[in-house]
């Protein structure tokens, strides 16, 4: 199961809330490519799709496809400000690589 942080689903909702209209909740996958082949994407969805896992977090509908579950088994995302900017930073158990610039890995 993908785990977002209180910070994490807290920014999701600010940023939902801006949206007109409001977006039924947040998708979170996996795509191919990036420096270690895969990489990972966040999108707001109207509706989920037919073979789509819904988690409920809080009162956040957060959206996973059945390929996507491969790969995000036990992630934990988290939203993150620093000096060197902010963003949304994913932590996942099951990477064997990661490239230089962070966005991307292989599992």
């Amino acid at each position: 199961m993908v785990q977002l942080t209180e910070t994490a689903v807290s920014k999701v909702r600010e940023i939902m809330d801006s949206q007109e209209p409001k977006p039924a909740g947040l998708r979170i996958s996996v795509v191919g490519g990036g420096c270690s082949g895969f990489s990972y994407s966040m999108a707001f969805e109207n509706t989920p799709g037919m073979l789509d896992k819904t988690y409920d977090l809080s009162g956040l509908r957060l959206f996973v496809d059945q390929a996507s579950l491969l790969y995000l088994d036990g992630v934990k995302v988290d939203y993150v400000e620093s000096m060197e900017g902010s963003g949304f930073k994913f932590e996942n158990p099951n990477v064997k690589s990661t490239c230089g610039c962070g966005s991307s890995f292989s599992a």
